[in-house]
């Protein structure tokens, strides 16, 4: 069985970076702060990232479980989480959006995201309330930092106050950048986890079999344990290029790993972390191409 940690959905992409408007043009591609890059696969003609298409990826794929985060270059998508949690109640995990200076909800989540490379102010610690809250409630943190070591020390800050506190850290660290390994180390701390979502994003040139991702796995598994690794996918942002299963394949299908090691990194880590329970495991369906 697999779980996928990081992945997005929205009805309608209303979103934000660098001050600038982020939304669909159509046949997948969006307008990306004046640019306009391919955001989603081109058959996604109507710019609707929908909990549908992504349950029909997850099913073909073999994935059972998934946990929803959230971008602010995509727009706060609370209500619409909400919706897809109420019609696949066992399979999707999803959280609030957390947005400096603006309410946000925890109820009816499991969990809240925060965009801290986004942020105006980075210094996590001026943004406690939402960690206190998440703390007091017994939500988790989904949180993607900025490159390096920029707010590793106000992150170990909050650990340190918030020790019960779940966290996981997205992007694999930010693995291709300066000083990934900081954010890598916050995993030695008992409740805080890495996910990998974005992973093929950041070796996109390399591309599959992703050979310098496995070796960047192995690294960060001597340094905190592979039991505090989590797989993501980015979907859908990473399927431009690859598909869904080659997102996750590439770890099947590598030597370099046990299988209790996969099985701890594809499945067995974030079901404890997202308290994901009652899953069913997925058939496999034959595609046309199979004898």
């Amino acid at each position: 069985m697999i779980i996928d940690a990081h992945a997005h959905l929205w009805k309608t992409q209303k979103g934000r970076v660098d001050g600038r408007d982020v939304f669909s043009v159509g046949n997948g591609k969006s307008n990306f702060g004046g640019e306009i890059r391919q955001m989603m696969p081109p058959f996604m003609t109507d710019g609707e990232n929908t909990a549908e298409r992504f349950i029909a990826n997850m099913d073909y794929a073999g994935v059972s479980g998934a946990f929803i985060t959230q971008e602010e270059i995509d727009g706060n998508q609370d209500f619409y989480l909400l919706s897809s949690k109420e019609k696949y109640p066992n399979r999707l995990k999803i959280c609030s959006l957390y947005e400096e200076n603006k309410d946000f909800s925890l109820e009816g989540f499991d969990g809240v995201k925060i965009c801290a490379g986004r942020l105006p102010n980075q210094d996590l610690t001026k943004h406690y309330k939402v960690f206190e809250a998440a703390d007091k409630n017994r939500k988790f943190v989904s949180i993607d930092l900025s490159d390096g070591d920029k707010q590793t020390s106000s992150l170990l800050e909050m650990i340190r106050q918030y020790p019960e506190l779940r966290i996981a850290i997205g992007h694999f660290g930010m693995v291709t950048r300066s000083g990934w390994l900081e954010q890598i180390k916050l995993a030695r701390n008992a409740n805080v986890r890495v996910e990998s979502g974005g992973i093929t994003w950041l070796f996109n040139s390399e591309f599959y079999p992703y050979p310098s991702a496995v070796r960047a796995i192995k690294e960060a598994a001597q340094i905190c344990g592979m039991e505090k690794l989590m797989w993501g996918s980015d979907y859908p942002r990473t399927m431009v290029e690859i598909t869904y299963k080659m997102s996750f394949d590439f770890i099947l299908k590598s030597a370099e790993f046990s299988e209790e090691e996969k099985e701890l990194f594809l499945f067995e880590n974030a079901q404890k972390f997202y308290a994901f329970s009652n899953l069913d495991e997925c058939g496999n369906i034959k595609n046309m191409l199979e004898d």
